[in-house]
């Protein structure tokens, strides 16, 4: 496959498979294969499909390898605002200097250039990156979270729709969601193996995971580029430690629930941390229908030793309780007993399993995209208690997803 890109991607082609032609030569015969048009852009099953990667940070940058590692995939093309990154991934990678792209619209550069793209940038520019790669007719790979306001949410929906729509596919990557046991026991769950949902506790709870950033972010908190650096502290690029963090375990409880909840209510604040504009802590109740009532609590300071810590959902019914730790122990306890398992590598083996899935999902043609709808709705439950905890204030799912506010990052002087 040619690393440029086929404009004419909705037009029928005649291609050689390789494994029948060499099947065929040997036979002094040539075999001819039509290429469905959706797959004409290097999705066929004897070829490697082109990827690019949109955010060289250390994230983007490991997960770029693992793609990598795969096999299924050629890393051809990288883009992040910073040369630097660009060119440490690049390297790392083998990507060849001129599909190297520096700037922060560069990535539609790269778009030119690839058959799909794995979007690892931070997550306020996730939106507009993906909605330009599926306009652009690149099957999309977006980390979590999708977006940091209730627009950038739906415009993911709607991204996703139009993947479908046009025939590519679009895979959110939540590792929980690709864990077996996580999946065994959700299945149990639906199947009534808790009876009647009760109550439940959700936590995520550990230190601050950006404390490199924190040297980046005192030398100067107003320049735009030391906040792209240190996005971690930063509020709107970010959409706080509630939606860039204790998505995971907000994910479950929406997971566990299959609904939308009715409101949220609660507090927050940054009380330790001692640079940025992210909260710290929050403490909050979500309300589902039938009064079941979720409360939930993050932190990202020194917890001395408190136990348990770490990101843990606990749901009691009236016939069991489920429990479940990211990278721990996943039971069913009660009438309906399941021993379940841990999944210690969970981080790696989720993204792995993700991996696997998209170049799947690709190569057989299938584009109807589960992932992003739950996605969406659990993108928005943080945003609920997030806008909860800033306002002081109940507020209900009902007003939330109207809100036409969207975050302005006011990113003042960066390059294009």
């Amino acid at each position: 496959m040619s690393e440029s890109k086929d404009t004419s991607s909705h037009v029928n082609v005649t291609s050689i498979s390789r494994r029948r032609f060499m099947a065929g030569a040997g036979a002094a015969a040539l075999s001819f294969t039509v290429v469905k048009p959706e797959l004409v852009r290097g999705a066929g099953a004897n070829s490697k499909v082109n990827l690019g990667l949109i955010g060289c940070g250390g994230r983007g940058t490991w997960i770029a390898n693992l793609f990598k590692e795969h096999g299924g995939y050629n890393i051809i093309a990288v883009a992040d605002y910073f040369q630097d990154r660009v060119d440490n991934a690049g390297e790392k990678l083998g990507v060849a200097s001129a599909n190297r792209f520096p700037g922060l619209s560069a990535y539609k550069k790269l778009l030119e250039k690839v058959d799909a793209v794995a979007i690892e940038s931070p997550p306020y520019f996730h939106p507009g990156q993906a909605a330009d790669a599926v306009d652009a007719g690149c099957h999309t790979y977006v980390a979590k979270p999708i977006a940091v306001d209730v627009p950038g949410c739906h415009s993911i929906a709607d991204s996703g729709k139009k993947a479908t729509r046009n025939k590519l596919c679009f895979l959110i990557d939540f590792q929980t969601r690709a864990d077996p046991f996580y999946c065994e026991a959700l299945k149990r769950v639906r199947e009534g193996a808790l009876g009647e949902m009760v109550f439940g506790e959700a936590i995520y709870h550990a230190g601050c995971p950006f404390g490199r950033m924190y040297d980046t972010w005192r030398s100067d908190p107003d320049n735009s580029e030391n906040r792209l650096r240190a996005w971690g502290l930063d509020r709107v690029l970010s959409g706080d430690i509630i939606t860039e963090q204790n998505i995971h375990t907000l994910d479950v409880m929406s997971w566990i629930m299959d609904a939308e909840p009715v409101y949220a209510v609660g507090t927050g604040a940054r009380t330790i941390r001692p640079v940025g504009t992210c909260n710290d802590h929050f403490a909050l109740l979500f309300e589902y229908p039938n009064k079941v009532g979720i409360t939930f609590s993050s932190k990202q300071f020194e917890g001395h030793g408190t136990q348990p810590d770490g990101i843990r959902n606990r749901m009691f019914g009236s016939k069991g309780v489920l429990e479940t730790e990211y990278g721990g122990q996943v039971i069913i306890r009660g009438e309906n007993f399941y021993r379940g398992g841990k999944s210690p590598g969970i981080y790696k083996d989720g993204a792995i399993a993700n991996i696997a899935t998209f170049h799947k999902s690709i190569v057989e043609g299938t584009y109807d995209n589960p992932t992003v709808e739950p996605s969406v709705r659990s993108n928005l439950v943080t945003i609920l208690g997030r806008t909860a905890a800033y306002t002081g204030r109940k507020v209900t799912w009902r007003k939330l997803i109207e809100s036409t506010e969207k975050l302005d990052a006011n990113l003042k002087g960066v390059k294009s």
